[in-house]
């Protein structure tokens, strides 16, 4: 299983704090919203383009493994400090499975980068946790790669910036515990 050290989600949680808060989410009538609910669209907009992108690289290759949800969940939970519940992280997978399902994989993986794209941090965020769910298993599909690739490039991470956080990410798999 890959393991990507707590202090490497750290990292990059703090990484995106550092960055600024995010802007606030305006509620049209925050009165009649539950405060269940309330957490769970605040939880959706931070990490739900986060949770689609690792969904998109778990579900590549069509078989999503133990492992993979393993590494989502822990790499979701790290970033939101413990903070979001695993009713909230199930349901942003299952609306993540459930938007590919609806809209496909190609136009999901677009509109993620969207969502991503004017916060460079955030975007490099999503491709190293992607990274981190396709060596999961132990292997990378064909289809993860080139899901890999595709998400690279529609963030406008170039080639030299990719390599680069992959080596991180090698650098920190080869340091796990044993």
């Amino acid at each position: 299983m890959i393991w990507l050290s707590s202090s490497t989600i750290a990292r990059l949680r703090d990484q995106l704090r550092a960055r600024g808060d995010r802007p606030s989410l305006v509620l049209a009538d925050a009165g009649t919203l539950a405060p269940e609910a309330a957490d769970f669209l605040a939880a959706t907009v931070e990490y739900g383009p986060l949770c689609e992108a690792m969904y998109l690289m778990m579900s590549a290759d069509g078989k999503i493994s133990g492992e993979e949800r393993s590494v989502l969940k822990g790499a979701l939970r790290t970033l939101s400090n413990e903070s979001l519940a695993s009713t909230h992280i199930e349901a942003m997978v299952d609306a993540a499975a459930k938007n590919v399902t609806l809209a496909g994989r190609e136009k999901r993986l677009a509109e993620v980068a969207i969502q991503l794209r004017d916060d460079p941090e955030r975007g490099e965020v999503a491709f190293v946790l992607a990274a981190a769910v396709a060596f999961a298993d132990g292997a990378i599909a064909d289809e993860e790669n080139e899901t890999l690739s595709a998400l690279a490039d529609k963030l406008g991470i170039d080639d030299q910036r990719a390599e680069a956080l992959l080596d991180a990410v090698e650098t920190d798999v080869a340091q796990r515990p044993q």
